[in-house]
């Protein structure tokens, strides 16, 4: 990756910062929170003791069932010897919810660095983070298909899927690295998508009206529907889903593109599932999922970096050409299911086509630069198009349920072609197309084969030892074609190869048959690969033609708790995360590469309660501590020894309170939340690829409510109720010396829902 010195960063666009780069080189340039909380609030009915007796016993049964797939095998989240994090989609629907950042808005100790739109930015974990990342350190599924790259060209680090409320079921949140089980990238942990399956013997549908209104922005609208037909009773069923959703935006822009609420467009989906059950050992699952979202602006808004304090105004920045964002996704997979006296062998297979055009405004930087050379510019648009496809097969092979011992083991392989194109040109007073001051194509590939498995012993004191291993090798490739008014024509190829192990030992002992703890230590790791590097008049390169992976340990206690005939639930965790050999963007002679940095390590504790107090009240608490810091110098990035690792804050915590009751007679609840995030630092002091920005600490409170009427339910939230202006990540990319982009967060939004069910 190539970027400039001084305050010229690469994000999305590796190349694109090397044109600053060479410009500075002239001389004359100076709910769920731990525990799923089930069980929701129904109403009193006339003998209200009863009506809580019932219910409570239904509370009861469904605590029992509740169930995720994160040792890709199903069962009770209360057994999963790790951190595992549960959202309703219906609840998050209910709450105005409709991207990432909104999902993971009250999980504790998770963050999404966002780059100023839906689709551009990265998820960590547990604070896992280099602000900004080579490749992801969060793998991201949808059911049992890996998304995204791991190779890295392929922008994985900042494109994680953004996965409308599709027909979607619920998501899993698995924190700490996942590596045994789901691969490469998946060192901070998985965030995994789970759709609604079809359903063989009922015909059944929902449709789901929204309207919103956001404060100084325009008003936003959201329509879905889905029905279920089963084609052949228990043999066949049909699921189709789509959803449309219009944002209002609510950052305006002066200059010669100027423009209110530049941050509105639309997300459009639809997916298609179609189940088969020919025996009853045979399971066939088809689906297709396609997702398009736009965005005519980001919502950047220009701070000074010295004080925090907006540049030009609350909610306004200087633009000088449009920006656009579209990302638009096709996914597709099959899942063979048959069954072998209880046994599971599975055979998925999938194939993903991605395609993103973002169009970014460098002017700001780079016109007072481009005037000291004689080039009067209006404007210096930016476009990178990165377009990706991703097959994957993979064979699972799982033992029965087994009070004694479980097994599991698995082939897997991914074939990725990721392809970059970058254009920084210019526009000239008049609106003429000027000269093109950087041109380039960055064409990638990654390939990966991969074994694994683990076995699970039970005890009848109420031990359980779990061990796992998984073996990769992948091979990679890159092609750097670049050219432009400032550089010489550079064709370069590089390859590499390199294999990985992944580990997994935990053991989980009951105290009783409502309490246990467990012991868990897995490592992580994310491919090396090669370096897209520009040579000298005499061609040799100016930067190392490869880097490592990166690799990492983590050491985890925790307590899984229900007291009080489960009404009070609790966890508690505390880890140990050693990091070597960390892969960072760093500078070389004025351009930035990737490299092998020093160690870091990160020290947490994390805690998740539910209380329900009556049948109508609970409540449930959530909050991280993090300390992550360098143990070495990073000389590339001038991190020091010590320093706080970036896009993590050191406490973070969310509360929220529901109660229901009956209205005329029909169900009704009312609930609060209030989520906390500490400062959180973007970069390091003085660093030229990742400047220091300190992002400020923020708290938010949403109120909520809604009706039960027969089919009918509605729903109102009132989000960011006291209009909090919380900045969610920094994009120093094109910005003036001095002053920083900040995604600012969506001001008071108020919004209504009604779904129907039949």
């Amino acid at each position: 990756m190539i970027a400039a010195s001084t305050t010229c960063t690469a994000v999305l666009a590796p190349l694109a910062a090397a044109v600053c780069s060479a410009l500075l080189a002239f001389p004359a340039l100076a709910q769920s929170a731990g525990t799923a909380e089930v069980g929701a609030t129904a109403a009193t009915g006339t003998d209200g003791r009863q009506v809580a007796e019932k219910r409570a016993v239904e509370v009861s049964k469904q605590l029992d069932i509740v169930v995720v797939s994160a040792t890709r095998r199903r069962e009770p989240i209360r057994e999963v010897p790790m951190q595992v994090n549960v959202l309703q989609a219906d609840a998050l629907q209910d709450s105005g919810a409709k991207s990432l950042a909104d999902y993971l808005s009250a999980q504790p100790g998770i963050d999404l660095n966002s780059q100023g739109s839906p689709g551009l930015g990265g998820v960590s974990m547990r604070g896992v983070s280099t602000g900004q990342q080579t490749t992801g350190t969060v793998g991201v599924y949808v059911d049992e298909v890996a998304t995204g790259s791991s190779g890295a060209w392929g922008a994985g680090g900042i494109t994680s899927l953004d996965m409308a409320l599709l027909d979607l079921s619920h998501i899993e949140i698995l924190r700490g690295p996942q590596g045994t089980l789901y691969g490469a990238g998946a060192m901070g942990g998985l965030l995994k998508y789970v759709t609604t399956e079809p359903d063989t013997y009922d015909l059944s549908g929902k449709l789901a009206l929204g309207a919103s209104s956001i404060r100084f922005g325009r008003p936003g609208s959201t329509v879905n529907g889905v029905i279920n037909v089963p084609l052949q009773s228990g043999v066949a069923g049909l699921r189709v889903a789509a959803f449309s959703d219009r944002a209002g935006g609510y950052v305006d822009a002066i200059g010669a593109a100027a423009g209110r609420d530049v941050n509105r467009g639309q997300t459009r989906g639809a997916r298609a599932s179609l189940l088969l059950t020919p025996t009853r050992h045979l399971k066939v699952r088809l689906t297709a999922t396609q997702q398009i979202l736009e965005r005519e602006g980001r919502d950047l808004v220009t701070y000074e970096t010295a004080n925090g304090r907006v540049a030009i105004g609350d909610l306004v920045r200087r633009q000088f050409v449009p920006e656009h964002v579209a990302p638009r996704l096709n996914l597709y997979s099959a899942d063979l299911e048959y069954g072998i006296n209880g046994a599971r062998l599975n055979l998925i297979v999938s194939h993903q086509a991605s395609r993103m055009p973002v169009t970014g405004d460098l002017s700001e930087q780079y016109l007072p630069l481009l005037a000291q050379m004689g080039l009067k510019a209006a404007g210096v648009p930016f476009l990178n198009t990165l377009t990706q496809t991703k097959d994957t097969q993979e064979l699972r092979f799982t033992s029965k349920s087994d009070k004694r011992f479980e097994w599991l083991v698995g082939l897997f392989s991914a074939r990725e072609a990721a392809a970059q194109h970058q254009v920084v040109s210019t526009i000239m007073p008049g609106g003429a197309q000027g000269p093109q001051l950087l041109l380039a194509d960055v064409p990638s590939t990654y390939r990966e084969t991969a074994a694994y498995g683990n076995a699970t012993w039970k005890f009848e004191n109420g031990l359980s030892l779990t061990a796992g291993l998984r073996s990769a090798k992948n091979r990679q490739s890159v092609t750097q074609i670049s050219g432009g008014i400032l550089f010489e024509p550079v064709a370069r190829v590089g390859e590499s190869s390199d294999s990985s192990q992944t580990q997994l030992l935990t053991g989980s002992y009951a105290l009783n048959p409502s309490s246990s703890v467990y012991v868990r230590y897995a490592t992580g790791y994310r491919p090396g690969g090669p370096n897209t590097v520009i040579v000298d008049a005499s061609g040799k390169p100016l930067a190392p033609g490869f880097f490592g992976p990166d690799t990492l340990s983590s050491y985890e206690l925790g307590y899984k708790a229900d007291y009080l005939d489960r009404r009070l639930s609790l966890e508690l965790a505390a880890y140990d995360i050693e990091w070597k050999n960390v892969q960072q963007m760093s500078s070389v002679k004025g351009l930035s590469v990737i490299m092998n940095g020093g160690a870091a390590r990160v020290r947490g504790a994390e805690f998740a309660a539910t209380y329900r107090a009556t049948q109508e009240f609970s409540m449930s608490a959530s909050g991280a501590a993090i300390d992550g810091r360098l143990l070495e110098d990073w000389a590339g990035l001038n991190g020091k020894a010590g320093d706080r690792m970036p896009s993590s804050a050191r406490f973070s915590a969310s509360l929220s309170a529901r109660y229901g009751f009956a209205l005329g007679g029909m169900p009704a609840y009312a609930s609060v939340a209030q989520r906390y995030v500490g400062d959180r630092r973007a970069g390091f002091a003085g660093s030229p690829l990742a400047p220091d920005y300190a992002l400020p600490a923020y708290a938010l409170t949403d109120l909520q409510a809604g009706l039960d009427w027969n089919r009918v339910n509605v729903s109102v939230y009132l989000r960011n109720l006291f209009d909090a202006r919380p900045q969610l990540g920094s994009y120093p990319l094109g910005s003036l010396p001095g002053q920083t982009y900040i995604s600012v967060g969506q001001p008071r939004t108020f919004g209504v829902t009604a779904a129907v069910a039949f």
